[in-house]
């Protein structure tokens, strides 16, 4: 059984037991979240919803945070004298899903 969520504007395939790297929560690490926002669900019938399944969520815990590998950008113009480097570091939440309640 799986469902298709949307957490934060992005879709996310959600199994038991499965991680989800997501962008960065503001919530303690171990501390219980719900998605509301479900779908489809998939188990023994597919369940579509019209935007969203009405009844049915998606129960989570925030195992870690971390930050993702260094990523330069670096613009550049020839002959022109033009050059601009900029580095980033996403940072994201990792999460483990619980359960898919009411499927």
């Amino acid at each position: 059984m799986y469902a298709l969520v949307e957490f934060k504007g992005k879709q996310y395939k959600a199994e038991k037991g499965c991680l989800l790297k997501v962008d960065r929560i503001d919530a303690e690490v171990g501390s219980a979240l719900d998605i509301d926002s479900v779908l489809l669900v998939s188990g023994d019938t597919v369940t579509v919803g019209a935007p969203y399944v009405q009844g049915v969520k998606v129960s989570a815990v925030v195992e870690r945070h971390e930050k993702d590998k260094k990523i330069i950008v670096f613009k550049y113009k020839p002959k022109k004298d033009y050059r601009r480097k900029q580095g980033h570091r996403q940072q994201y939440s990792v999460i483990k899903i619980e359960d898919i309640i009411g499927a």
